[in-house]
């Protein structure tokens, strides 16, 4: 099934292994995707990313944790229908430093606090705390 926001259902599916309980998900691979997966890890949302191959298509499953830094929230910000950027001195704050705002620079994919430091704004991806 070819969906129209490929991120948007990579979140998707975190956000509802997390409500079932499962220990991993399955996710069709991209770039974008695997960037903001080692995002989540770093960040200590997600356990574990490993690129799996299985034919000519390559997956991403995601080992989610329940018990660390549980994701309460994970939202999408910028959609195909309406993009949205932010300038170096507007990213914002998710919860008071508390979450995550995911961007996607042209250094890469950052979190808000990188971009930051490298003084970069971007399309805001997603939220999470």
């Amino acid at each position: 099934m070819m969906t129209t926001d490929p991120i948007a259902d990579m979140l998707t599916r975190i956000r509802n292994g997390i409500r079932a309980q499962k220990d991993s998900v399955l996710v069709p691979s991209s770039k974008m995707k695997l960037s903001i997966a080692k995002i989540l890890q770093t960040q200590g949302y997600i356990a574990e990313v490993k690129e799996i191959k299985q034919g000519n298509f390559a997956y991403l499953s995601l080992q989610l944790h329940q018990s660390k830094k549980p994701i309460t929230k994970l939202q999408r910000v910028s959609k195909p229908g309406r993009r949205m950027y932010s300038a170096k001195t507007e990213i914002p704050t998710v919860l008071g430093g508390r979450g995550i705002v995911i961007l996607s620079t042209p250094a890469g994919v950052l979190t808000g606090n990188d971009a930051r430091k490298k003084g970069v704004g971007g399309e805001l991806i997603c939220k999470v705390w």
